[in-house]
């Protein structure tokens, strides 16, 4: 890794949350302006962070804390990684275990509700990681690396030869994000059986660290995506926006389903797509399996 790899990680480090919470107060205007309501301020992401900050703390079991933490630390890292142009695969497995640490958390509290919660993100986790992992095995097939600096020495945009699996990253950024069809774990309309899931128990600072968390979670997502046009850059963080508006769109006008159709969908649309991709690539390009 270069000084100038090092460098990018740590900026990255520092301003994704700033580009995470503005985004996703731009998710909460638009989302209001798409129902007919006027919506909070883009800032009021930030407002309501400092806000938790300061509140009282209160602490469930000191296990959750330990969890979060984990979550936090290892998102940060895997950004740090993904933008230090490092290898894809070890990010995702990084992303993995963070997801396992908020299952966790979930899992050291008592509450019904978290319960639900940390078995339904199990599911989310089930759905969204194979789609991740054979995304990266396409890209290698393509590139011939799992680096991300190798996609940018490629040249060609991914998403010219790698379509069908740009799609099913698409499946796998709704869940991820937790936007409707695919609010499962945790949503941010309150169903009533679920409330707030894995969250449930989590207040003051120690829920700031988890919105915290979301906003690395959404930057390292967008800045995977935009790799598919790494060059021009400019083109690919264009292409990532527009992927943020269209999941927003969906998010508001998909009603949530249940978590038999979130694995079928992502396995069987989301999986067959890249395993469609895949052999295309052998046929039309010639490519020979390395693995």
């Amino acid at each position: 890794m270069s000084g100038f790899d090092w460098l990018i990680g740590l900026a990255a480090l520092v301003l994704a949350p700033l580009v995470g919470g503005f985004l996703r107060g731009v998710d909460r205007k638009l989302t209001a302006r798409m129902q007919g309501r006027i919506g909070p301020p883009v800032w009021q992401q930030f407002y309501d962070f400092f806000k938790l900050v300061g509140k009282t703390r209160a602490v469930t079991t000191k296990g959750a804390l330990v969890w979060i933490w984990g979550y936090l630390l290892l998102t940060m890292l895997a950004v740090f990684m993904l933008f230090a142009r490092q290898d894809l695969l070890i990010i995702f497995f990084i992303l993995a275990f963070a997801g396992a640490c908020l299952v966790f958390g979930a899992f050291s509290v008592r509450s019904p509700y978290s319960q639900i919660g940390g078995h339904r993100e199990i599911m989310q986790m089930l759905s969204y990681e194979p789609i991740l992992l054979l995304a990266a095995v396409a890209i290698f097939l393509q590139t011939g690396t799992f680096k991300v600096s190798g996609i940018f020495e490629h040249g060609e945009p991914l998403l010219l030869t790698l379509p069908l699996v740009f799609v099913a990253v698409l499946i796998a950024l709704t869940i991820k994000l937790r936007k409707s069809p695919f609010d499962i774990s945790a949503s941010e309309h309150a169903h009533q059986e679920l409330v707030r899931g894995v969250y449930t128990e989590y207040s003051g600072r120690h829920l700031a660290l988890i919105e915290l968390t979301h906003w690395y979670e959404l930057v390292l997502i967008l800045a995977f995506v935009a790799l598919f046009w790494a060059q021009p850059l400019w083109i690919g963080v264009l292409l990532a926006l527009a992927v943020y508006f269209l999941e927003l769109i969906v998010d508001n006008v998909e009603a949530r389903l249940q978590w038999g159709w979130m694995l079928s969908i992502s396995w069987a649309a989301g999986v067959g797509f890249i395993l469609v991709n895949i052999l295309m690539i052998e046929l039309l390009f010639g490519n020979v399996l390395r693995l």
